[in-house]
């Protein structure tokens, strides 16, 4: 169960346990949903209408742009050798690759940069709110008289949760948007290229470009995806006769099912965010189609609305909708397979502790 739940038998899930499952569930779903991002950041930041029927700009539909995409700039472009970079990742300081030529070096040190950020961002999003998550909602239950399982309780201590995580990786994320955004020639070589001209040309504050929106949009959006997870796990909860049977499924049922209805909800303000981030990238962006200057979170809004229309503040909802059934879906998932193997590894080294003092007797 995701949540303090005095009801569980056992010793309740410590901060170090809920962070490291947490933590493990964010970096497995990044590897299986990372090419969603890529696509839906780049129909948020596409001025020119979203549409297959009447096609305007360079992307007009999910399969168009991910032929299009891999035919300009490689397999590499929406995926990032996301594979084969998680498992370099972690001797990457160690041991340097040099393959055989610059343009592949310049690839593959791209793949290695935009990888990192993802697993970093997933992994300090992922640790920080189940952590927080675990932490307030035992809080409510040991300080107030409110049921730290109910659904109302869960939407509070997500959304607070995901704040918390979300102010910490925003310089994280808005990197990760610039180079998820940037085509062909590449304007950053690597991370430490893109913060350093970042911090000379724009300033420190152009690393929480973005967080205003982003604020408003995750309190929202991670509080309906635990109240939904609540509700929909409460539904589908098996009779007490017929045990946990189905238990890992319907956790990524019910997780898809919240995912999809928070994002559908929230959406526009992600699209804000996105929009603002790439401030001051413009020339990068210009061979992708128009481009606009925003003075703020207002100006985004009310420049949207003029030009694009309704229908702007939904622009790459499809290829987000998918990306969130899977990334909600898998965290809940592996969150939930993570906590029960710790639970079932901590049973069984007490029933051994047991049996061994039993035999000392």
């Amino acid at each position: 169960m995701v949540g303090y739940d005095p009801g569980v038998q056992g010793a309740p899930l410590s901060p170090k346990e809920a962070a490291f499952a947490g933590s493990a569930a964010g970096m497995v779903t990044r590897a299986l949903i990372s090419p969603f991002d890529v696509i839906k950041i780049r129909f948020q930041l596409q001025i020119e209408r979203v549409s297959s029927k009447t096609p305007q700009g360079k992307y007009y539909g999910i399969f168009q742009a991910t032929r299009c995409i891999h035919l300009e700039e490689g397999l590499s472009a929406f995926w990032k050798g996301h594979i084969p970079a998680q498992l370099l990742s972690i001797c990457y300081g160690a041991v340097q690759v040099q393959p055989a030529n610059c343009e592949l070096q310049a690839k593959w040190n791209n793949c290695i940069t935009l990888n990192n950020l993802n697993n970093t961002v997933a992994f300090i999003v992922s640790n920080l709110q189940f952590a927080s998550f675990e932490f307030l909602t035992e809080l409510v239950h040991q300080k107030m008289l409110y049921d730290s399982q109910t659904a109302g309780v869960h939407f509070v201590c997500g959304g607070l949760a995901a704040c918390s995580a979300t102010v910490v990786c925003q310089p994280l994320d808005t990197l990760r948007t610039r180079f998820a955004a940037q085509g062909e020639p590449k304007v950053y070589r690597n991370l430490r290229h893109a913060v350093s001209t970042m911090w000379r040309s724009e300033g420190t504050l152009t690393f929480y470009r973005g967080l205003s929106p982003t604020l408003m949009a995750v309190f929202p959006y991670a509080g309906l995806q635990f109240f939904f997870y609540n509700i929909f796990k409460k539904l589908l909860a098996p009779q007490p006769e017929a045990g946990n049977s189905g238990g890992n499924l319907k956790s990524l049922v019910c997780g898809s099912g919240a995912g999809m209805i928070s994002k559908t909800i929230t959406y526009p303000f992600d699209l804000f965010k996105k929009r603002l981030q790439v401030g001051g990238f413009e020339a990068a962006r210009a061979h992708f189609g128009q481009v606009r200057s925003y003075r703020g979170l207002l100006d985004c809004m009310v420049q949207i609305a003029k030009e694009e229309g309704f229908r702007g503040f939904f622009k790459g909802l499809s290829p987000s909708l998918v990306k969130a059934a899977l990334s909600t879906g898998f965290t809940f998932f592996w969150y939930e397979f993570f906590v029960n193997a710790m639970h079932n590894f901590k049973e069984k080294r007490g029933t051994n502790v047991i049996a061994k003092d039993f035999n000392r007797r």
